[in-house]
């Protein structure tokens, strides 16, 4: 399996999706040269290679949004804030772990678009629209099961527009805030019970130490070898990525 054709016409697929809020839209033809343009045409073109260049620019952050991303890196930020040991893991660790687990995660959603889209659309066996109509069905279904309905109803009535009967009348655009939110929400959910342990460790030392009448000597110097210790004999981060995986089975 070609992992870079999959992801970019998961990436097509979501775009196109979202920008044409369920238009038909046509790919233009890109000639790279300055001149002036003298037909309405000439400059609806430029301007549509001037949209296609934004869009493909913003197409990593768009592809993100709409996977497990959003809630396993901050769950993992969480996770080391809770502990309390500055930068460690860094940036890129964490960062490239949750890329990881997202490829793990989605693998399925992943593999369902290369067998129903992309594949039949090399073959020449659907057209372009039809790849990007069966291509955009995986991604919403996952999203659907990780949105909360709350979330939903707010955007479906921010955008003002009738009651969904069913999954497919929700439009994309609307779809994708929700999951968003909602995944934003049950990341911090699962932070917070992360945070719990930490936390009671951080009160027991502060407690001990006033009683003991070191109040200048900083608790999180003395906490922080407790927290380590135990995160490490209860294998922490076995059951953060374990949590966070079973988390999106349904």
């Amino acid at each position: 399996m070609n992992i870079k054709k999959i992801f970019t016409a998961i990436g097509l697929f979501i775009i196109t999706s979202i920008v044409q809020a369920d238009a038909a839209m046509t790919f233009p033809n890109i000639n790279i040269g300055l001149q002036q343009a003298n037909t309405p045409q000439d400059f609806s073109n430029g301007l549509q290679i001037l949209i296609w260049l934004t869009i493909l620019t913003l197409a990593p952050s768009i592809l993100i949004m709409a996977t497990s991303f959003i809630r396993l890196v901050v769950v993992l930020s969480l996770t080391r804030q809770a502990m309390g040991a500055g930068n460690l893991p860094p940036n890129q660790v964490i960062t490239s772990l949750a890329l990881i687990l997202t490829f793990f995660v989605m693998a399925p959603t992943f593999n369902k678009i290369n067998d129903t889209a992309l594949q039949p659309y090399m073959r020449n066996e659907i057209t372009q629209q039809a790849a990007l109509d069966r291509g955009i069905v995986p991604i919403r279904d996952f999203m659907f099961k990780q949105t909360h309905e709350k979330e939903l109803a707010l955007f479906v009535r921010m955008a003002k527009i009738d009651k969904p009967k069913n999954k497919d009348d929700v439009p994309t655009y609307v779809l994708l805030p929700s999951f968003i939110l909602s995944e934003l929400k049950t990341a911090f959910t699962i932070g917070f019970v992360i945070y719990l342990p930490f936390l009671v460790i951080d009160i027991v030392v502060s407690s001990v130490l006033v009683s003991m009448g070191m109040m200048f000597l900083p608790p999180t110097m003395i906490a922080l070898p407790f927290k380590l210790i135990m995160f490490v004999m209860v294998d922490g981060w076995y059951l953060v990525v374990k949590s966070l995986v079973d988390s999106f089975v349904t």
